[in-house]
């Protein structure tokens, strides 16, 4: 090879120059061959095959054409037979069967037409030629074509044969199977897919009408030897015999015709059954598919397509219930995708008259544009995207959501998406979306806030379920007329001058706002948003001023457009007296908007104006002396400074720095604030929370092994001087980062911070250890709740709240319901271990929630589960929530909270308040929620609306509900509850003993005197509902009784000397176990905005949003105290750690 490299000369630099300015024309002399393609087609078979076989459009002409031609030749064939006048030549019948009379311009016309459909045949034969010629003459059609035309292009060169007689209708066949193809070319051509069952049905009816027009000319021609039949007869009889009916009038009278109609009747009975049989089928596969949502549906009516892996029954009510509970709804249709066979449970739910006409269920993928196209995606007005929550791989059935959100907005670009999202850190993907709910970003943050502030789960869930306030109505219980009556609470919108409500507010203050039209019109003012901002604020504060663009964001029982105003105005008669206030007298009480009726309400107003002097508000005298309790300021039409107290959280920093002696200041000062600068994944919402100066190392983290940066190995070792909060989880998933976030948000006052421990069946991994060891007081154990040892060890003695987190190992099952029976079966040991405990537990469905803290022979239980099924039998979408644990706040399940995305729909803001409310969005300018307790010294404000007023006065804060506890007696049966009192003397004594004994203690429930323990009316009416016959009890079941709740003592002794052998097993104290405290004989509820003369009560809980504290603050401040914050947080100019995807 060197050797010829080196022959090769180089190339002289003048040529070099001549082709830089010319060009190399070298590659003229090549020897190159020019190769054309396809030249196969360019012959002329295959251009003839192209023309009349391969090309659509083409095609479909030529077999428009050849349709043309058969059917005329039908049409000849009745005409002959019409103008024909049948005589039998020399008296011979049977000659009239083979010889007809055929006019010549008739014939003319058949001849032509055979002789083309002739010349086509052979053509199309030649072109349909692929070796075998035997196969392509025994066609059937080919038959047929030399039959009805060869005869006639004989005639042409043989005239006595002109009159000869061909059986002409038989192209009726031919048209038949014309059409058959034309009508596939023609969809092709338009490229659009055609029904299946229209195709069968079409040949169906084709094969009918070609066996009819068959028999009936066969049998009229066979007749003219014999009846001589005319065509209208003829067709009669087959009509009649292919009907079954046979009446008897026209019969066949020669055996020709009868053997004709015996050969009809035969291929009758091949053909037709197995046409039924094929339509049958694909009527039984189009039920399974679901057939196709007509395109003229869609674009006269409206629909909106519902897109899930798999549907349930459960899933499709609380879909169906809340998306038809809005009146503007009801005309609207849902189109169900699912690539899965519809249930037979949701077949039959279907098939209700309700819904049959207004819900359509299609067997598809969201992934193929056919199925998008079948459900019109692109007319629809909405597309809901759920996940299947019920997969053991959550983050599978994630990816499964994002490919569907994707392939809808590639297919509907202009189709609003409403997504659903299991794990934040898909969030990202789906981001486009219009409305996105991500399951356990809104699971923790309401399992953290209900640690906080009680019962917050059951308070969002009643706020995001469509409700008329009609539930328990009829119940003889007051707290559940007047916890049902609250529930039909709603968030709703409007524009303030557009609004009845707030239109007299313009150029006021929002906290005056607020106040007056909960006095005035009992609704309850949350939030605002500016026409220029698109963020939404919850209780902007006094220095919010109300303008008329302003949209106005209320609770109420129903919004203002459904609801009429009734003026009342009072009579004054002493009009010498001076008005002292709103609230001073009964009589002048304020009537609360109750609207529970259908269609539009009515509002009872007493006093529509303002007192003009109510400067104060005061109580009478107590027991006749002249002194008198503080009273309560007005509020304000313009904020002033001086007059808003500042909020504890305010002064909090100062008095940490201040109190540097004191024990809880020094601890109070290792915290910063600042923003987490480690986020587990992308899309999570910076918020300001309480920092360590410095991270601490992963080791420190560990609750129960020591380090060498700590010894402690227990929670009693730390010395806390609150409350633990224990979350037990399978894993430490990105979700639980929003656990830790609200409950170390910036706005929690230092002291009041609870550790948090972290109970986990599997050790975190590093990225999520990196996530949370900026937060204070927050560490982590390896563990589960159904060992003890686990739970004394994480310092369960010292919790105030534990909540368990359903494990996703166990969300499904064979038997769905059962995916929370372990979850339930360990809550209730824990309930029995530790009875003072606030145990919060995650379910997977609901209707498990009535095994929470079971007890298999309580009536009351019983009266409650009796009026569940009342409740859903008048079609309420809150059957449940009558049952103690939810209405105190004790049980949660995350499907609860799909109404939130279904509500959307129509409220477009719901997702945006909820995750305010939650602390899951923090906009500069917005209030947060949380909770006050009504302690004895608050007695004498006396009333909800007067709290309002003082709240909104002094603090500037908005009251949106109670959660109220009260004392109740449970009984194990309804035969306890008539035990004799001679019976029960003593041991009622050793209880009330024992309830003095424990007063002090229990925080939760007030004073025992004044809450007596059994309520009768409460019995009458549980024993009234229970399922349990009313015959007294025999003497048997008597002392079974006496002997339960002698030993029922007996009983926790023994739990109790377990728990402590194994506290001392560990070598833990036993200092803090106390197992009698417990809140078996209370129950809660939450009241969502009360009427404003609702009376408090000692330890009621108050909901109240407060306003951002930092917007109160001067600006001027606020940068330098940023930058001190920073420079106090040495971790925070660190760059961020890789995060997890």
């Amino acid at each position: 090879m060197a050797d010829v490299d080196s022959e090769v000369p180089p190339l002289p630099p003048r040529y070099r120059f001549r082709d830089l300015l010319l060009g190399d024309q070298t590659f003229q002399n090549d020897d190159r061959v020019q190769v054309e393609f396809y030249v196969n087609e360019n012959t002329f078979k295959e251009r003839l095959k192209l023309f009349f076989i391969k090309n659509q459009r083409s095609s479909l002409r030529i077999r428009l054409f050849n349709f043309s031609l058969k059917i005329l030749t039908c049409v000849l064939y009745i005409l002959r037979v019409t103008l024909d006048n049948p005589k039998a030549a020399n008296g011979n019948q049977w000659s009239l069967i083979f010889w007809v009379h055929r006019w010549e311009p008739v014939w003319a016309i058949q001849v032509t037409v055979a002789l083309i459909s002739f010349l086509e045949t052979v053509l199309i034969t030649y072109l349909s030629y692929k070796g075998n010629i035997w196969e392509q003459i025994f066609q059937i059609c080919f038959i047929l074509e030399m039959i009805n035309s060869v005869p006639f292009i004989i005639t042409i060169f043989w005239p006595p044969l002109r009159d000869i007689f061909v059986p002409v209708f038989l192209n009726c066949w031919l048209a038949k199977g014309a059409l058959e193809n034309m009508i596939n070319d023609f969809h092709r051509a338009i490229q659009r897919t055609h029904s299946a069952m229209f195709n069968q049905v079409f040949i169906l009816i084709c094969t009918l009408m070609c066996l009819v027009f068959t028999g009936a000319c066969g049998i009229q021609h066979l007749e003219r030897a014999g009846k001589q039949l005319d065509l209208f007869d003829s067709f009669y009889f087959c009509i009649v015999t292919f009907s079954t009916v046979g009446y008897g009038d026209v019969t066949p009278q020669i055996w020709p015709s009868q053997l004709l109609v015996v050969i009809l009747i035969c291929v009758a009975l091949v053909v037709l059954p197995l046409q039924f049989e094929e339509l049958a089928y694909l009527w039984m596969e189009s039920q399974k598919l679901g057939g196709n949502y007509s395109r003229h549906r869609a674009q006269t009516e409206k629909h909106v397509v519902l897109c899930v892996s798999s549907l349930k029954i459960d899933l499709l009510m609380d879909f169906l219930n809340e998306f038809y509970a809005h009146p503007r709804l009801q005309d609207y249709y849902v189109v169900i995708l699912c690539p899965t066979e519809i249930d037979i449970q949701v077949r039959r739910i279907l098939q209700i008259p309700l819904w049959s006409q207004r819900v359509i269920y299609l067997q598809g993928s969201a992934l193929k544009d056919q199925d998008l196209m079948r459900a019109k995606m692109d007319d629809a007005e909405a597309c809901f995207i759920l996940s299947s929550r019920n997969e053991v791989d959550r983050t599978a059935a994630d990816h499964q959501t994002i490919l569907r959100a994707w392939a809808a907005k590639d297919f509907a670009p202009n189709c609003p998406l409403y997504v659903q999202i299991l794990k934040p850190e898909n969030k990202f993907h789906v981001k486009f979306a219009d409305h996105v709910v991500c399951e356990e970003e809104f699971k923790y943050a309401m399992l953290a806030l209900n640690c906080v502030c009680p019962a917050t789960s059951t308070l969002v869930t009643l706020l995001v379920h469509t409700s008329r306030g009609q539930e328990g109505q009829l119940s003889p219980e007051q707290w559940q007329r007047i916890y049902g009556r609250c529930s039909g609470n709603e968030v709703y919108h409007i524009r303030l001058c557009d609004s009845k409500f707030f239109g007299e507010y313009d150029g006021k203050s929002f906290t005056y706002a607020s106040f007056h039209a909960h006095k005035k019109y009992g609704v309850c003012l949350i939030g605002v948003k500016r026409e220029d901002n698109k963020s939404i604020l919850l209780n902007p504060g006094p220095r919010h001023i109300m303008a008329g663009a302003d949209t106005c964001y209320y609770i109420n029982i129903t919004k203002e457009e459904n609801s009429a105003f009734i003026f009342k105005q009072e009579e004054k008669h002493n009009k010498g007296l001076s008005v002292s206030g709103l609230y001073d007298a009964p009589s002048r009480l304020p009537v609360h908007s109750i609207i529970a009726s259908m269609g539009t309400v009515a509002i009872d107003l007493q006093n529509p104006d303002p007192p003009e002097e109510s400067d104060k508000l005061t109580l009478p005298t107590e027991n006749g002396s002249g002194s008198r309790r503080p009273s309560i300021a007005p509020v304000l039409e313009i904020a002033d400074s001086s007059a808003i107290l500042p909020c504890d959280l305010l002064s909090d920093q100062s008095e940490d720095e201040t109190n540097q002696s004191d024990e809880e200041g020094s601890v109070g000062s290792d915290f910063v604030k600042g923003y987490p600068p480690n986020s587990p994944y992308i899309g999570s919402s910076p918020t300001l929370c309480h920092l360590l100066p410095q991270k601490a190392p992963p080791c420190c983290l560990r609750l129960d092994k020591s380090c060498p940066h700590s010894s402690f190995e227990d929670a009693k070792a730390y010395g806390f001087k609150n409350k633990l909060i224990i979350v037990s989880a399978e894993t430490a998933g990105n979700g639980l980062y929003n656990f830790i976030v609200p409950l170390r948000a910036y706005y929690r006052p230092r002291k009041e911070l609870n550790p948090i421990v972290l109970l986990l069946d599997n050790q975190p991994d590093n990225h999520f250890l990196e996530a949370i060891c900026c937060f204070p007081m927050v560490y982590f154990m390896a563990g589960t709740i159904d060992n003890l040892d686990n739970l004394l060890q994480c310092g369960i003695i010292y919790a105030d709240n534990l909540v368990v987190v359903d494990k996703e190992s166990t969300m499904s099952a064979e038997e769905d319901y059962m995916a929370d029976a372990k979850t339930i079966v360990n809550v209730q040991t824990m309930f029995r271990l530790f009875p003072s405990l606030s145990i919060i537990t995650e379910l997977t469905h609901p209707s498990n929630m009535r095994f929470m803290q079971f007890r298999a022979k309580d009536c009351y239980s019983l009266a409650l589960s009796k009026l569940e099924k009342i409740e859903r039998d008048k079609g309420s979408n809150l059957a449940f929530m009558f049952r103690l644990p939810f209405a105190a706040g004790r049980v949660f399940s995350i499907s609860m909270l799909d109404t939130l995305l279904y509500q959307s729909f129509v409220k477009d803001y719901m997702i945006g308040i909820a995750r305010l409310l939650l602390g899951l969005d923090t906009t500069p300018g917005s209030g947060y929620l949380c909770a006050m307790k009504i302690t004895e010294e608050d007695l004498w404000i006396r009333t909800y609306g007067r709290l309002f007023q003082k709240l909104c006065s002094s603090s500037a804060e908005i009251p949106i509900g109670i959660y109220r506890t009260e004392s109740h007696m449970f009984s194990t049966s309804e035969s306890q509850v008539s035990i004799n009192m001679q019976q029960g003397e003593e041991q009622r004594e050793r209880g009330e003993s024992w309830k003095e004994k424990k007063a002090h203690r229990n925080s939760t429930t007030s004073d025992q005197s004044e809450h007596p323990l059994l309520r009768k009316k409460s019995m009458q009416w549980a024993r009234r509902l229970s399922r349990k016959s009313t015959k007294p009890s025999s003497r048997a079941e008597r002392i079974s009784q006496q002997r339960l709740n002698l030993y029922r003592r007996s009983e926790r002794q023994e739990l109790s000397e377990l728990v402590k052998n194994r506290m001392k097993h560990l070598g833990l104290p036993t200092v803090g176990y106390d197992e009698m405290n417990d809140h078996q004989n209370t129950l809660s509820y939450v009241l969502i905005n009360p009427p404003p003369d609702t009376m408090l009560e000692l330890n009621d809980v108050v909901y109240i949003i407060r306003s951002d504290p930092l917007a109160h603050m001067p600006e001027d401040s606020q940068p330098g105290q940023a930058r001190s914050t920073r420079n106090r947080q040495d971790f925070c100019t660190e760059t961020r750690d890789e995060t997890h995807l």
